[in-house]
């Protein structure tokens, strides 16, 4: 109980009731849904670099326009897409147009082109066929950052090098995966 309250309050979107937490470095929570309207661009939020930098490709752009540019921003949204499994994607596509595995695959992208330094899974495989499955595996397997997931998944926490359970009466630490953690809790009874 507490996972999902637990890692709002890591990623900065509630306040714990007591005692504080200090965040150093970028921490991002993996989006699973969408408000209805956004295009791909704006769910990113690259809207506005996306703009800026057809101002100066079309010769409309101003001295703020040139310094502020991301030259590597075309090709990082590339790069992010196919990873994601949404190579051919363009990204002014309204999102509601898209399958649910479609939607999450959009959220890896949007993390895959921030690159945060510690990023936050909230029941990530959750409604999810075998290939969204596979495409929450290869972000996590490929990530260089920390990772802090809340899952109920045993293939996806077997992956993980520790377990961390909350319960009502604590905290409990396991080194390993799921298996790991599945012999220590049957050695203790």
């Amino acid at each position: 109980s507490g996972k999902s309250t637990l890692l709002r309050i890591a990623a900065g979107d509630d306040k714990p009731v007591s005692g504080a937490v200090h965040r150093t470095g970028s921490v991002r929570m993996l989006a699973q849904d969408w408000p209805p309207g956004l295009t791909l661009a704006l769910a990113w939020g690259i809207g506005e670099e996306r703009a800026r930098l057809a101002r100066v490709r079309e010769g409309r752009g101003d001295a703020a326009d040139l310094e502020a540019a991301d030259w590597t921003l075309d090709e990082r949204v590339a790069t992010a897409l196919a990873e994601a499994g949404l190579a051919d994607m363009p990204v002014d596509r309204d999102i509601g147009s898209l399958s649910g595995g479609e939607r999450m695959r959009v959220g890896i992208a949007r993390v895959r082109i921030e690159k945060p330094d510690l990023l936050l899974l909230d029941e990530p495989t959750n409604n999810l066929d075998d290939r969204g499955r596979g495409a929450i595996h290869d972000l996590i397997g490929a990530w260089r950052g920390g990772v802090l997931v809340a899952s109920h998944d045993r293939e996806l926490l077997e992956t993980m090098d520790r377990i961390v359970e909350l319960t009502p009466v604590g905290v409990h630490i396991v080194g390993g995966g799921w298996s790991a953690f599945a012999a220590q809790r049957e050695a203790e009874r």
